[in-house]
C-alpha cells in the first residue's frame, strides 16, 4: 500500500522503520502535545503492535511512514484508527518530526490519507486534538475537517487535565 502526493510517499509501516517510529517518539517538540516521552520498551512495543497487516475492517490501527519523494527522508507518521463495523468512522492522527513542521507536508500527507479512507467509504473521519495545538488544528481544517466540539478535561498530559478539540469531516462522495 503506497500513497503518493506532489512531494511525499507514505508507506504502510515495516520493520525497518524502527528508526523514525523511535525518532518520533522521542522528539520533546512534538510530543509536549502527545504524551510524556515513553521508555524505549514502550515505544518498541507500540512499534510492534502497528506493524499487524491492517485492511479496511481491520480493528487496529493503520500506520503510515511519510517520506518525502525527492529524497526518501522519513519525515513523520500517518494513520488512523478505524470503527469500521457498525459505524464505518475512523479516527486520524498524525505525528511528524518537529523539524519538518510549517512546511505543509502534514496537510499533504493527511490529504492523502484522507482520499484513500474516503474512497474505501469510511463515512466520517475524526480528530482529537488538545485544545492549544493550532497548527495541528490548521491541518486539520485545510482537509475539510470542521470544529464539533470541545471535550472538557478530557486527556491527562503530563500530569494536567487539558480540553480535546474534536474535528470531524464526513463523506461527501456519496
Amino acid at each position: 500500500m503506497q500513497l503518493v502526493t506532489a512531494r511525499l510517499t507514505l508507506n504502510r509501516l515495516q520493520p525497518e522503520d524502527w528508526q523514525i517510529f523511535k525518532a518520533v517518539h522521542e522528539d520533546a517538540a512534538t510530543m509536549i502535545w502527545v504524551s510524556e516521552i515513553p521508555d524505549e520498551e514502550d515505544i518498541r512495543q507500540r512499534f510492534t503492535e502497528r506493524l499487524a497487516p491492517w485492511q479496511v475492517s481491520s480493528f487496529h490501527m493503520l500506520c503510515m511512514v511519510a517520506r518525502l519523494r525527492e529524497t526518501g527522508e522519513a519525515i513523520g507518521l500517518f494513520g488512523c484508527n478505524p470503527e469500521w463495523e457498525p459505524y464505518r468512522q475512523a479516527e486520524v492522527g498524525y505525528m511528524m518530526l518537529h523539524r519538518f513542521t510549517g512546511q505543509g507536508y502534514g496537510s499533504e500527507a493527511l490529504g492523502a490519507l484522507c482520499t484513500f479512507l474516503l474512497q474505501a467509504e469510511f463515512h466520517k473521519l475524526k480528530a482529537l486534538v488538545v485544545e492549544g495545538n493550532w497548527p495541528s488544528r490548521r491541518i486539520l481544517e485545510k482537509n475539510d475537517f470542521v470544529l464539533e466540539g470541545t471535550l472538557r478535561d478530557n486527556y491527562l498530559l503530563n500530569g494536567q487535565w487539558v480540553n480535546d478539540w474534536v474535528l470531524g469531516r464526513l463523506n461527501q462522495q456519496k
